[in-house]
């Protein structure tokens, strides 16, 4: 999945303050990220899922309206990580509050509004 960086913002111009979803290397970056969050949005990926990309942009969006922290996970070959999150179709998305699981949905594709309502009604 294709992430800005601050510095390609930057460069191009655009507004630094565009919040985009943070890419996460492993399942400790996993746990630091939402740790730190008081609500935190992650989607678990593939590389090569169409619906998977096409999710970043909204998950932008999501971010921006409900000001949540937005990650993204690619479990790859991770076992024990799949293991944990019962990952079993992509897009999977994991909603945290206070560092802890509390929704996950796994529909495809979920239009902007329809997420982001979902986030409100779980992070409250």
């Amino acid at each position: 999945m294709m992430t800005n960086t601050a510095a390609d913002t930057a460069e191009s111009g655009e507004n630094e303050d565009v919040r985009r979803p943070t890419p996460l290397a492993d399942e400790d970056a996993l746990d630091a990220f939402v740790a730190d969050a008081d609500a935190a949005l992650v989607e678990f990926y593939t590389d090569g899922c169409g619906i998977c990309a096409s999710m970043e942009p909204v998950l932008g969006n999501v971010a921006r309206a409900l000001d949540v922290d937005v990650a993204l996970m690619n479990p790859r070959d991770d076992p024990p990580l799949v293991e944990r999150f019962d990952v079993r179709s992509v897009p999977l998305f994991v909603l945290f509050v206070d560092g802890e699981p509390v929704a996950r949905r796994a529909e495809g594709f979920i239009p902007g509004d329809d997420l982001t309502a979902w986030v409100d009604e779980h992070a409250a």
